[in-house]
This record gives structure tokens, sequence and C-alpha cells, in this order.
């Protein structure tokens, strides 16, 4: 049998000096269950969407009336898209460890979600009827929320996972991201998102709360318990069923 080491964990790390098409193919397997569990979730999520309730609990605080509509905030609402799942990508890439970390911890709030809007179907009254001005983060907000119902809304996932990956860029010493410079923009980046979400009125004061401490949760399992769905000893299999067969 093939002896692996693991080492630190960071960059290809076992897969030095081996070809391509081993390297795509280990990759692959390691990819595969993040893969489907995507799938899962953007097919459930669009269920949940387009289930007609009788009944939907409205969320709302009263934090939620003295936060005003900021409009500029798109921008980093829309930076999600690339901050939670291209740094889950970066981390499939070059660190391995915070990669299973990452999965699992994104696995569990998704999750959660949708637990959440099957049994607790809500819905947010927050929006502006009419834009109170008329620029381009305006038009862009308007093309947000024709795309985006405001039902299903807590815990926020946009808060969610930008608190994952907040908590995983300081555990991590992956290239990009090993300078204390570095970590403090995507942490500062990672609060505007969140701001985001309430600026927006996209979601409410309490989806913010509720997702920190579903965050909370999730971060006690994953980095102190150790929760996570492939250990080392699935990864040594995983790597020698590619690289012997």
């Amino acid at each position: 049998m093939k002896e692996l080491i693991w080492d630190s964990g960071y960059g290809f790390g076992p897969l030095a000096g081996k070809s391509m098409p081993e390297i795509v193919r280990y990759k692959a397997k390691l990819a595969a269950p993040m893969a489907a569990y995507g799938v899962f979730y953007l097919v459930t999520f669009a269920l949940i969407e387009n289930w007609n309730r009788l009944h939907y609990t409205v969320i709302h605080t009263a934090v939620d009336d003295m936060i005003p509509f900021c409009e500029v905030f798109i921008i980093p609402y829309l930076m999600w898209f690339v901050y939670a799942f291209g740094f889950a990508f970066y981390m499939f890439l070059q660190d391995e460890k915070s990669y299973h970390e990452v999965a699992a911890f994104l696995v569990i709030g998704m999750t959660v979600f949708l637990a959440v809007s099957v049994f607790f179907p809500n819905i947010l009254l927050l929006r502006p009827e009419t834009m109170p001005r008329n620029n381009i983060f305006t038009y862009m907000v308007e093309r947000l929320y024709a795309v985006d119902t405001p039902t299903n809304v807590t815990p926020s996932i946009h808060v969610y996972n930008s608190l994952a990956v907040m908590i995983a860029v300081w555990r991590t010493d992956a290239k990009l991201v090993r300078s204390k410079m570095s970590k403090i923009l995507m942490t500062v980046l990672g609060f505007l998102i969140i701001l985001s979400t309430m600026f927006l009125k996209q979601h409410s004061f309490s989806d913010v709360i509720i997702a920190t401490g579903l965050a909370l949760f999730s971060y006690i399992l994953v980095y102190r318990l150790g929760f996570v769905f492939v250990g080392k000893e699935r990864r040594r299999v995983i790597y020698e069923s590619v690289f012997e067969h």
C-alpha cells in the first residue's frame, strides 16, 4: 500500500510530481460530494421558492426601521458570490484541510436554512415600494428585487457564508490570503457584505443575528470538535484509489 504523507495540507501537497490526468482524477473525486450537494441545494431551494404557501411569518424588528435604504451597498452584496464561492474554490485548489472545513461549515448552514424555509415559511416586507433615487445603483437593486423574492430569508445565507469565509481566512496559510493585510481586507469585505443585506432591505436585523448564532454553532462543530465530512483517513483512501487504479 502506498504511503501518503499529508504534511501541512497546503497546496497540491501529495499531488506533487503527479501527472495532470492523475491530478484531475483526484480533484474530481474531491469535488464530487460538494458538487452533488450544490445540485441538491439549488433544486430544493427552487422548489421551496415556487411553493405557494397560504401563510408566511413576517420577519421584522424595531432595528430594521432605523436602518436606512442605501443602494450603493449593492456592490458588496453582489461581490458575495465571488467572495463566498470563489474563496471555497480557492481553498479547494490550495488548502484541502481548509476546504473540508469550509465545505462542512457551508453545508451545515445551508441545510438548516432549507429546513427552516420548509417548516417556518417567512417573508420580509421591508423593501421600498418605489426607489428614492434614480441612479445606476437603484437600477441594479431593482433588477435584484425582480429575480430574488423576499420570502424565506432567515437565517441569512449571505451573512452565514460570509462569516464562514471570514473565519477560514484567519485559519489558512494559502498564498493569496497569507499576509495580515489580505486577511484584514477579506474581513472588512465580509462585514460590508453583512451590512449590505440590511441596507438593501434584503434581510432583517434578526436574520443577521440568527445567522451569526448559527455560524457560532457551526464554528464549534467544525473547528473545535473537528466535524468534517471527509477526514484524514478518508482522504488517504481517496488518494490511493485514484493513484493505484
